[in-house]
């Protein structure tokens, strides 16, 4: 099959969704542009900061693409093209879109807590807690897999490490001048665009080549310093300077499939088992962040609902970032595709999915002139700083949740456990040692962790909805099929781990969560009354 053509039906599928879809769910839920934000009602200058539209979509999209969308499709690929395409296209339109779009607007109805807050104020203290406890163990699993990825791409392009530093510095100057100093976002942007080119070439000329182990060190020394900042001089503008990346890195992609017209070689469908895997449940946790991710519920509940400018961006932001990312998925399966069974196995083999999709665009960057090692230079470090953004937004949820975990909806204190230094500290210790295990152990208990926190927050949100008296069944099959996967998963992941004390924990632990959760949630859903009929 032409690859230009599956990208094709993708974009159009999608854009339909948004403006048909994507509408009809915004006039049912009564999202309101007339009701004051939280960012301008609680601004504290820290993590309550209005951000306008391009921004915040910078910051949401690259915070919720990271490496997911290419790591996973790419590893899901041992299934055949066919099954992961389709999930792609099914699951980010009517799973994670709905899933990401709710989460944020029950934030922003919620003063912008965590998904932990609104399921306190549906279901009790005693689901708070229980999800803050498997939310916070699922982001201890992204700093873990994140880290992994981030400093293997460092290791074999080191150019993108020496980009990627200097990137950082350039994120704090552009935050300072446009935030402190009054310079329009148009100008900071044509100038910071240019310099983050500038960025990527001097890092040609002067790569850094360090261990594994020592990049992995710095890199949890960078997300504990930069999820304590206020995010306007580093999260807002590294990441609004990162989504011109990804959208460079998606135009290229685009350009280079439609010039060199790829076709799709790898098999379009294997078998149903693959070795000790099995395409149920295991494709659906695998392709992850391509389709659906719970992940993306702590980043619009976390960071996005607390700089929403007005409640229209809500649609954009949060059904908008999670199609455009099914855009990045395909692409990540057309780069695995498109070269065959022998060729996709050995760069599995010697560089994992990065490499895959990293060598994949490469190539297809060079049908318009662009050196290969160029591009495939350009390609890691805008996957490098996708994964950075994902791995710093982590640790500072993390610490939001931490935090929550010990507050009853009241201000959190800066004093003891609950200050930002010490519950950071605690999450970057954890998850820094779970990342020491490689990304290969820890990426299908993140994929069923992550996609499991998915399906409790659609049942959250339905249990929200149902309270606040608006439609809620568009969640319902979503949130049912899957607890089915990840459910079957875990199971799956439990007996593989029998001889991994460590990862058997962590997989026995949330199930169990999950199990009792699912119980809270589902009594609560049973005796909850619309609170319109409550008032008559």
């Amino acid at each position: 099959m032409s690859a230009m053509l599956m990208i094709l039906v993708a974009i159009v599928l999608f854009f339909i969704a948004y403006v048909t879809y994507g509408a009809s769910l915004a006039k049912k839920w009564g999202i309101d542009e007339s009701i004051k934000t939280p960012a301008h009602r609680l601004a504290d200058g820290v993590d309550y900061v209005p951000a306008k539209a391009p921004v915040l979509l910078g910051h949401h999209f690259s915070s919720i693409a990271g490496a997911g969308p290419i790591v996973g499709p790419i590893s899901a690929a041992i299934f055949g093209w066919v099954p992961v395409f389709l999930w792609i296209i099914i699951g980010s339109i009517f799973f994670g879109g709905v899933h990401d779009m709710g989460s944020l607007f029950a934030s922003v109805r919620n003063d912008g807590k965590s998904i932990g807050e609104v399921i306190h104020t549906s279901i009790g203290d005693k689901g708070k807690k229980l999800f803050a406890v498997f939310a916070w163990l699922t982001l201890l699993l992204v700093v873990a897999a994140f880290t992994n990825i981030v400093a293997n791409t460092f290791v074999s392009v080191p150019a993108a490490a020496s980009s990627s530093m200097m990137f950082i510095l350039l994120a704090v100057l552009f935050g300072y001048f446009v935030y402190r100093r009054g310079v329009s976002l148009m100008v900071g942007s044509i100038i910071g665009v240019a310099a983050l080119f500038v960025c990527i070439y001097l890092g040609t000329l002067f790569p850094i080549s360090l261990s594994r182990e020592i990049w992995m060190l710095i890199l949890l020394g960078y997300i504990f310093v930069a999820s304590v900042t206020p995010v306007w001089i580093l999260l807002q503008p590294r990441d609004y300077l990162n989504s011109f990346l990804l959208y460079a890195m998606l135009a290229g992609g685009l350009i280079g499939i439609v010039i060199m017209g790829p076709s799709m070689q790898l098999a379009p469908v294997t078998s149903f088992t693959v070795g000790k895997a099995t395409l149920f449940p295991i494709l659906f946790v695998t392709v992850a962040c391509g389709a659906i991710s719970g992940f993306h519920s702590l980043v619009g509940s976390g960071t996005t609902s607390k700089q929403i400018d007005s409640e229209k961006d809500i649609r954009i932001i949060g059904y908008g970032s999670m199609l455009i990312e099914g855009v990045l998925a395909v692409i990540a399966i057309i780069t695995a595709g498109y070269i065959g069974a022998d060729k996709f196995a050995d760069l599995l083999a010697n560089g994992g999915p990065v490499n895959v999709f990293a060598d994949g665009l490469g190539t297809f960057m060079t049908s318009f002139g662009l050196p290969f090692e160029t591009a495939k230079s350009f390609t890691a470090l805008a996957i490098s700083a996708f994964a950075l953004t994902s791995l710093d937004t982590a640790t500072r949820l993390a610490r939001f949740i931490f935090q929550e975990f010990f507050t009853n909806g009241e201000e959190v204190s800066e004093k003891g456990i609950t200050n930002r230094y010490v519950s950071t500290g605690i999450t970057v210790v954890f998850g820094g040692s779970l990342a020491f295990y490689g990304w290969a152990q820890i990426w299908p208990l993140f994929g069923s962790a992550n996609q499991l926190l998915a399906a409790l927050a659609l049942l959250a949100l339905a249990v929200w909805l149902k309270e606040m008296g608006k439609e809620y069944k568009q969640v319902l099959i979503p949130m049912v099929f899957m607890f089915a996967v990840t459910l079957a998963a875990l199971v799956q992941l439990i007996l593989t781990n029998l001889t991994n004390v460590i990862l058997l924990s962590f997989s026995v632990a949330l199930f169990v969560l999950a199990l009792v959760l699912i119980q809270q949630s589902i009594s609560a859903f049973k005796g909850k009354t619309p609170l319109a009929e409550k008032q008559k």
